[in-house]
């Protein structure tokens, strides 16, 4: 698979990482020894770039990475991620500085690791400037503990004032044909910084895939909770995914691969992870890395993506930290 470098001197990656939250929580049932299974498919596709975080499955996805890459070769990039706290007594954010080695250090011990390759702050805790936070996040690269810092879920001036402190290698959040606001603004501020992009849910949630159906969208938090997956708007959103799937069917390509494509030619600073446990889907993903579109498809496509898709994103500050820590 082509490399991608995150940031103007961040790590060197894959085009293409694999999101792990769907190993451990939001959609469906847990299957330890499948989704290993799925990460070794991963690796051998030439997948270097996985993502985790400490809320995940409140550790679980940690310790599931580490069983999964225990003989992965020196090529692997592990990200995680602090800030979401997911306990006995629910969910809620804490990025005070003084609290940020002992989450670091939690977070090595449980992935089995010396050294944490991409170090997110997961969300921003509004009870602490984000300079501060950040701070103590520089210090763990300093340890030695930490080598790339990252941000996710961020507006420009937060993601300036990060960057004044320590150079930030990659910012984190939701990007797809289903939704390009950040095209507005986390974007151009990011480009500006030297600050690579890593969009999740690149595949809009499955939507993107036009592979969903009512029994899946039930069955996951996620979607079930998500206005794009409901009433009118999903009709509507169905309709451009037909769309999508006859661009895709004349291609020669699915309609995962072509939402993909169109992200990666979106920049060379683009790494979309998109998450999946089944190792045919992680497959058919990585395959996208190697689809070139032309201006002829990409105007095409452009017009199906410029019709309109319906219902407002998932929004963490809307809905909680307990519904939406991707």
């Amino acid at each position: 698979m082509q490399q991608r470098t995150l940031g103007s001197s961040g790590p060197v990656v894959s085009a293409i990482g694999l999101g792990c939250m769907g190993f451990s929580q939001g959609y469906g049932t847990v299957d330890d020894d499948e989704s290993v299974a799925s990460v070794h498919t991963a690796i051998d596709s030439g997948t270097t770039l996985f993502d985790t975080a400490q809320s995940y499955g409140g550790g679980h996805n940690e310790r599931l990475l580490a069983r999964a890459l225990r003989d992965a070769g020196p090529d692997v990039r592990v990200a995680t991620k602090f800030g979401i706290v997911r306990g006995e007594n629910g969910v809620h954010l804490d990025a005070k500085p003084e609290r940020v080695r002992e989450y670091c250090d939690a977070s090595l011990a449980r992935l089995g690791r010396e050294v944490i390759d991409l170090y997110y702050l997961h969300r921003v805790d509004p009870q602490v400037p984000i300079a501060e936070t950040v701070g103590a996040m520089a210090d763990l690269v300093g340890a030695g503990k930490v080598r790339h810092l990252g941000l996710s879920e961020v507006n420009p001036e937060q993601l300036a004032q990060a960057a004044a402190v320590h150079p930030i290698a990659a910012v984190q959040f939701e990007w797809s044909m289903l939704w390009r606001e950040p095209e507005n603004d986390v974007v151009p501020a990011a480009r500006e910084l030297g600050v690579g992009l890593v969009p999740y849910s690149p595949l809009g949630r499955g939507l993107l895939t036009a592979t969903l159906t009512s029994d899946t969208v039930a069955a996951s938090d996620f979607r079930r909770n998500d206005p794009r997956f409901s009433g009118e708007n999903l009709a509507n959103n169905l309709t451009q995914v037909a769309a999508l799937r006859a661009l895709a069917e004349r291609l020669g390509i699915t309609p995962g691969q072509l939402a993909l494509a169109w992200l990666l030619a979106q920049g060379p600073d683009v790494v979309p992870i998109p998450g999946s446990r089944r190792a045919a889907r992680i497959i058919e993903n990585v395959a996208a890395a190697a689809i070139e579109l032309d201006a002829e498809d990409r105007a095409e496509l452009e017009k199906i993506v410029a019709a309109g898709w319906a219902g407002d994103r998932q929004s963490f500050a809307a809905h909680g930290t307990s519904r939406s820590d991707s």
